[in-house]
């Protein structure tokens, strides 16, 4: 049974559709990529799964028993997700560490500001954040941080969301989070989607490089239009005629 999927979902702007009845579905433990050129609507559909925009029309499915018409944003990791954003979202003028101690907690951003955190939030924040390379940042302000370590300290309250939330977070959508990376980076990155993997998470990726695409997806939707194009093995989809001449254009 899919953890996650969508039953004819629509989401469309002044008469534009964004999404027209998609239904498609994830597994736990598999890599699944959406992939397609820029408009085919695969950020809008990540949007309108975790709460950013409403629905027009469809469900959104929870582990085959839950149907909702729509999800609000606060109430995105009662449903067990959480994401990343193509525009980094960050407190910015508070330390990286606080960045990571602030999503450690249960009660509202205010009182997760005040909270006394114990030793054992510090050595989870200590381990998120060496594991993308961030600890020696710890005391910079976020906003002072490279376009990369910014990015990857979103990635890392990511996983401290994952290892510390009471809510069970199953799924993680990672949107774009390879944009603007060093080598070194993206090698961090996909350590970290493989080993949520190996979790038993179910992960979802939006990404422009065919050849991480390759590397990471065990199963590939392609969006034009905002309807669904193709799905199956990546190595399968992207040599498909269809497939290659709605990237380029032909």
């Amino acid at each position: 049974m899919p953890i996650l999927s969508t039953k004819n979902l629509v989401k469309h702007f002044d008469g534009i559709y964004a999404v027209n009845k998609l239904s498609i579905s994830f597994e736990a433990g598999k890599i699944t990529s959406i992939v397609g050129p820029n408009g085919s609507g695969k950020s809008t559909f990540i949007n309108t799964i975790t709460g950013m925009h409403f629905p027009d029309a469809g469900e959104i499915i929870i582990s085959g028993s839950a149907h909702l018409t729509r999800i609000y944003p606060h109430d995105v990791p009662f449903y067990g997700m959480t994401r990343t954003f193509q525009d980094v979202r960050l407190f910015e003028q508070m330390p990286v560490l606080d960045n990571i101690l602030v999503v450690m907690t249960e009660r509202n951003i205010w009182s997760a500001l005040f909270e006394k955190h114990t030793s054992f939030h510090l050595a989870q924040a200590e381990a998120v954040l060496t594991k993308v390379g961030l600890w020696e940042k710890r005391n910079e302000l976020a906003k002072n941080l490279s376009y990369g370590q910014r990015k990857l300290l979103e990635i890392a309250r990511v996983l401290a969301i994952v290892h510390n939330s009471s809510s069970d977070i199953n799924v993680i959508f990672f949107d774009e989070p390879f944009a603007g990376l060093f080598p070194e980076m993206r090698k961090i990155v996909v350590t970290v989607m493989k080993e949520l993997r190996e979790q038993g998470k179910a992960v979802i990726l939006v990404e422009h490089n065919m050849d991480l695409i390759r590397e990471l997806s065990d199963y590939l939707y392609v969006l034009d239009a905002g309807q669904l194009l193709a799905e199956g093995k990546p190595e399968e989809v992207l040599a498909r005629k269809d497939v290659i001449e709605a990237y380029l254009g032909e």
